[in-house]
């Protein structure tokens, strides 16, 4: 008689035990909110139960403060940053006048080099800061490609003519649905990479074209070194320099990070097709009208 009393005991408290738990397994989705988390969980009838939800929810609402805290502290480091940024650009701007006014033109074109890097490294920076944000700050519409590439590259002019870099362009006269600054800033990444990584006295070729579907691609080939096949699945990783790009000083792995997320928030697909000691080609995919329009609603 014990041994069954204690038998039907035991079946009768597992299955009180374990329903709490699959509740608790069931109710609970870890990719909710925390007041999703507290409102899910389950009351408990026992004592113990109860004191097990009790115990959850305080350990819910600790974790929840220090998310508020930790988001607080992000934010106004943030501000912080982007304060900063825009206070250095001015007397970066009194920079470039007065190397405007310099008579030496040797001296000119070193000083212009060496403002261009400062001012290139000031934008990945303020592109960095903005990027998690990104979606409170595009503004999608028709966008000239042809005028942002020449924009562009009239920005890296100092540094291409120290390298003595062309340019072979050959471009439909297409306009893409997309963020006209965001784009400016994942093409600025992509030439400044190209004319980095490119050999002195050489043309970076730049050719768009349609796709089966209508799509439009933009082609940037450079006649530098390349990557080779190993890093090459790792060149969108953030801080990722690869072989070659150790071998530079001035290569920081955050430009085609960059790139690659806020191209992924516009629905913007990056390839890259490379070869070592002949050269890369990054081709960027834009989104159709209608594309545009699910990932504008997401």
């Amino acid at each position: 008689m014990n041994i069954i009393a204690f038998i039907i005991f035991f079946v009768w408290r597992f299955r009180k035990e374990s329903g709490y738990i699959k509740d608790l397994e069931e109710n609970v989705d870890y990719e909710n909110t925390f007041d999703m988390l507290l409102a899910a969980l389950p009351r408990g009838k026992s004592s113990f139960e109860k004191k097990i939800t009790y115990t959850i929810d305080e350990l819910i609402s600790v974790a929840r403060e220090e998310l508020n805290q930790l988001k607080v502290e992000h934010l106004e480091e943030n501000d912080h940053i982007l304060s900063w940024i825009h206070e250095v650009k001015t007397p970066l701007t009194s920079m470039k006048l007065l190397i405007d006014t310099i008579e030496n033109g040797q001296m000119q074109k070193k000083l212009e080099f060496e403002w261009l890097r400062i001012h290139l490294l000031l934008d990945q920076q303020l592109h960095h800061t903005r990027l998690p944000s990104m979606e409170k700050d595009y503004m999608i519409g028709p966008v000239n490609i042809q005028r942002i590439v020449h924009l562009e590259i009239k920005e890296l002019q100092a540094w291409c003519m120290q390298k003595e870099i062309g340019f072979e362009i050959n471009l439909l006269h297409v306009e893409v649905l997309t963020d006209q600054k965001w784009l400016s800033f994942i093409i600025r990444q992509i030439l400044s990479n190209a004319v980095k990584y490119s050999n002195e006295n050489c043309d970076i070729h730049i050719f768009s074209q349609k796709d089966e579907m209508g799509h439009t691609l933009l082609h940037i080939h450079d006649c530098g070194i390349g990557v080779t096949q190993a890093d090459l699945p790792r060149i969108f990783e953030k801080s990722f320099t690869g072989t070659i790009g150790r071998e530079k000083a001035s290569s920081t792995g955050m430009g085609l990070y960059l790139a690659k997320n806020a191209a992924d928030k516009l629905g913007i697909e990056i390839f890259v097709d490379s070869k070592v000691n002949i050269g890369s080609t990054f081709s960027i995919k834009f989104p159709l009208k209608n594309e545009m329009t699910k990932i504008v609603g997401r």
